[in-house]
């Protein structure tokens, strides 16, 4: 059959959650339009014109198997989510966590969505949305004749907040007779560290405060979200709550010569070749000249050369409590999907699981087949139940965590919380994989359907 006699599924934007959603409906023999409006049209926090560029960090979180997040990134390696498994192919050295080489990630990402058949992409902006089942992925910086379609059908359900990204820094910059390389409470030694007497730390807490912050339009709403928050707003909060945050010392001792010190800011790998590092916790919407004079004001970092500077931008968010069901549709609009941060997740990971969702849901609607939702004892059921479910007021982002999924009650004499965490992540996962398969049996029955097979 030629492939516009196909079903047809539109997918907005290629970011984490577009891309997975794309790929996910392609893999269901349905005809994706995918449109990006990079290079196009460009945002203040993006600098490629690949998909699923990474304009934060270039981590996904922890893999252990009493982490959260692993538990998710598990769920899409076993779904084959694209972007999980672009990451566990561009894997970079970061301790315990899932941290990437953010071109050769973007670039597998991209290289993997053109090579497929059945999906088209499209340069350019949608202004609008009409034209079928549509998953609508554009994420935090969609623009602004998209929001305001959106906003045409869901009413005035939004939310605005600002994200941060941190300063990227030239590793050869670094001056390692100062940095040491440790990871904390004995993990791999996979970052650098650069250590702060107390009076170092407090005339770095001055600086901060006395530097330049981007400032907002009036329409703007200033609204951060805790997981993401940037080092000047900790630093505005008291003299040590940065201590108390990204710069705590606790664990990271000087491996040679056992020195404990007032705080210390941590480096994490960038690219496979460690040529960039970025500090950890640093996201940052100081303006640029400040931002270098401050990092060039860190012990070892004087010489620092700033490739890429901490951005501050907005993100838009549905308020998705009010609109959005456990299968990633809007309510009042059956074939209209949302996924990403603009369905309310925070994280490369949660965006790409939603969107690996919402992509499979578009699909079995257009091929006629009811919507699916993962068990509730799985990371993405226990977020997507959330989603539709949470409080409405004041609803903000949420990430990957052990209070979305049941976990085993602490009992006295039984055992301790890893044990129980690894517990609930073995039975997230048995039943995130059970549920896969009767799903994908299900799609391979209706596929040999009468009803429902596609025309040859």
């Amino acid at each position: 059959m030629t492939l516009n006699a196909r079903p047809r599924v539109r997918v907005i934007g290629a970011g984490m959650a577009g891309s997975d959603a794309a790929l996910a409906a392609a893999r269901m023999g349905v005809a994706v339009d995918l449109f990006e409006m990079r290079p196009r049209t460009t945002t203040p926090a993006h600098h490629t014109d690949r998909f699923a560029e990474l304009v934060c960090s270039n981590s996904f979180g922890g893999d252990a198997t009493n982490n959260a997040k692993g538990l998710l990134q598990a769920e899409m390696l076993a779904a084959g989510g694209l972007v999980m498994s672009s990451a566990a192919a561009t894997r970079v050295p970061a301790g315990g966590a899932v941290a990437v080489d953010r071109d050769a990630f973007s670039a597998l990402v991209t290289a993997t969505i053109r090579a497929h058949p059945l999906i088209t992409v499209h340069t350019e902006e949608v202004t609008e949305l009409e034209g079928g089942v549509t998953v609508v992925a554009s994420g935090p910086l969609t623009s602004d004749a998209l929001a305001e379609a959106l906003r045409e059908r869901v009413g005035e359900a939004f939310l605005g907040f600002y994200d941060a990204a941190a300063p990227v820094i030239d590793g050869e910059s670094i001056d390692m007779g100062v940095a040491y390389r440790k990871g904390r409470y004995g993990q791999a030694a996979d970052y650098l560290n650069v250590p702060f007497t107390r009076e170092q730390y407090e005339r770095f807490i001055a600086a901060l405060a006395e530097a330049r912050s981007h400032t907002p339009h009036d329409w703007e709403k200033l609204e951060f979200f805790e997981g993401c928050m940037p080092i000047e707003e900790l630093a505005r909060r008291g003299l040590d709550t940065p201590r108390f945050g990204p710069m705590k010392p606790v664990g990271l001792e000087h491996p040679e010569t056992g020195e404990r010190f007032h705080a210390v800011a941590q480096l994490r790998q960038e690219d496979a070749a460690g040529r960039m590092w970025s500090l950890v916790g640093f996201q940052t919407g100081l303006r640029w000249g400040d931002q270098k004079t401050l990092v060039q004001s860190m012990p070892g970092l004087e010489q620092a050369d700033i490739v890429r500077y901490g951005v501050m931008h907005r993100n838009t968010y549905l308020c998705a409590p009010r609109l959005l069901t456990t299968g990633m549709a809007l309510r009042q609009h059956p074939d209209l999907f949302v996924a990403g941060v603009l369905a309310g997740t925070e994280g490369y990971l949660e965006s790409s699981a939603t969107g690996w969702l919402a992509g499979t849901n578009a699909a079995r609607r257009v091929l006629g087949l009811p919507a699916v939702v993962p068990p509730e004892a799985s990371m993405l059921g226990g977020l997507v139940r959330f989603l539709a479910g949470a409080e409405p007021d004041g609803f903000q982002p949420m990430n990957a965590n052990w209070g979305l999924v049941p976990v085993p009650p602490k009992q006295r004499g039984g055992p301790g919380k890893r044990e129980r965490r690894e517990q609930a992540y073995r039975q997230g996962l048995d039943a995130f994989v059970s549920w896969l398969g009767e799903v994908r049996g299900e799609e391979a029955a209706a596929a040999r359907s009468p009803a429902t097979a596609l025309p040859v």
